[in-house]
C-alpha cells in the first residue's frame, strides 16, 4: 500500500490518540467521516496499523524496575536463534527483545516489581534457557525519553 500525505495524518492523530472518534479524525485530516473510515480500514487491513493499546504507566501498577538485558548465546546457529526467541517470548516480564549486531546477540528490556523479583527472573527462566552464555544486565535509573509516536512528519516531507 503506497501512503499519502492524508494516510500520514491519520497515523499521526491516531499514534497520539487511538480513541480519537472518526468524526473527529475526519476533521483533524480534512476528510468526511466515510472516506477517513474507509482510508483507517485500509490502513488496518494492510497491517500498517497493528493494534490500538492504552500505556499503562508501569511505576503506577507496582513495576517500578526496568532492566536493559544483554545475552549472548554459545551459538548463532539458526536452530539455536529461533530457540532463544521462542522461549524469551513465553515470559511476560520480557518487553522487547531484539536480535543485535555487535558483543551480544539479544537486547531485551525487562520490568520487574523488585530486585528479588528480577533474580528469580534470572535464576528460573533467563539462565535456564539452552545456549544462554552470558547475561548482562544494566538497570535504569530514570527514563529521559519514551515516546510510542513513529517520526513521520520527515517522511511526509519527501
Amino acid at each position: 500500500m503506497e501512503l499519502d500525505r492524508t494516510d500520514y495524518k491519520i497515523l499521526h492523530y491516531l499514534q497520539n490518540s487511538g480513541r480519537i472518534s472518526n468524526s473527529d479524525l475526519a476533521d483533524a485530516v480534512g476528510l468526511s467521516p466515510s472516506p477517513c473510515l474507509r482510508r483507517v480500514k485500509a490502513l488496518e487491513n494492510a497491517g500498517i496499523l497493528k493494534q490500538y493499546v492504552a500505556l499503562v504507566d508501569a511505576k503506577a501498577v507496582g513495576l517500578p524496575i526496568s532492566i536493559i538485558v544483554n545475552v549472548s548465546l554459545h551459538s548463532q546457529e539458526r536452530g539455536s536463534l529461533m530457540e532463544f526467541e521462542t522461549k524469551v517470548a513465553e515470559y511476560e516480564e520480557v518487553l522487547e527483545c531484539y536480535l543485535m549486531t555487535g558483543n551480544f546477540d539479544y537486547t531485551l528490556r525487562v520490568v520487574a516489581p523488585d530486585l528479588d523479583s528480577y533474580h528469580r527472573f534470572l535464576a528460573e527462566k533467563l539462565t535456564r534457557i539452552k545456549g544462554v552464555a552470558n547475561i548482562q544486565s544494566s538497570f535504569t535509573l530514570k527514563q529521559v525519553v519514551y515516546r510510542t509516536e513513529l517520526p513521520l512528519s520527515g517522511i511526509m516531507r519527501n
